[in-house]
């Protein structure tokens, strides 16, 4: 086994095109894409490591320019007619394809869905901040679930479980918008209101 350019291979012995014994490199297959002696085609197109195109070539020839630079050929579009395969680095497009999906990953939001329960006989001060707590988790890019339960005869008065949720849309409507409107599930009824995007 050998390691090259951030890659495992296996190290084989051959016999040369002039009959002489060489040592190889042979990688081990990737899911992702071809490269080097798993490449089949017989001809295809060719991109140098440059960017430049260096036409329709057969396999064996854009293989054996790949191994002069001493780089890989990689099959970067199989559907095409003839597939096209670039000259270039391996490892580090590799290093560099991690480098950035890690990149992405740190910088994506994540949004979480925060809950504020209210019930149809909920005072001022307590409704002031349930409001207040909902607006800190739109502040904060989170989504909100509003939830009204319902207890013993309350079912009968589900009208006003409507507009106590209205009342709350309002008071937090400079943050958020409401994504599902409120529904009966249950004993309870629910609605789902989103961030408003940062200006």
């Amino acid at each position: 086994m050998c390691i090259e350019r951030g890659r495992i291979s296996f190290r084989a012995l051959f016999i040369g095109e002039f009959g002489l014994s060489q040592w190889r490199c042979f990688n081990i297959s990737n899911k992702e894409l071809q490269i080097n002696e798993e490449i089949r085609d017989k001809e295809i197109r060719v991109i140098d490591a440059d960017g430049s195109q260096l036409g329709v070539l057969a396999t064996r020839d854009a293989m054996q320019m790949a191994i002069e630079k001493n780089l890989d050929l990689v099959k970067i579009a199989p559907q095409a007619a003839p597939p096209v395969c670039r000259i270039m680095d391996y490892g580090k497009y590799r290093f560099e394809q991690a480098k950035r999906e890690k990149e992405a990953k740190k910088n994506q939001k994540v949004i979480e869905i925060k809950e504020v329960r209210l019930s149809l006989n909920i005072d001022t001060n307590d409704f002031s901040t349930k409001v207040n707590h909902a607006i800190k988790f739109l502040k904060e890019g989170n989504k909100v679930k509003v939830s009204v339960r319902f207890r013993g005869r309350e079912m009968a008065h589900a009208q006003m479980g409507t507009v106590l949720m209205r009342k709350f849309t309002d008071e937090v409507a400079e943050f958020g918008t409401v994504e599902k409107q409120p529904k009966m599930e249950g004993r309870s009824m629910t609605m789902f209101i989103s961030a408003k995007p940062v200006k």
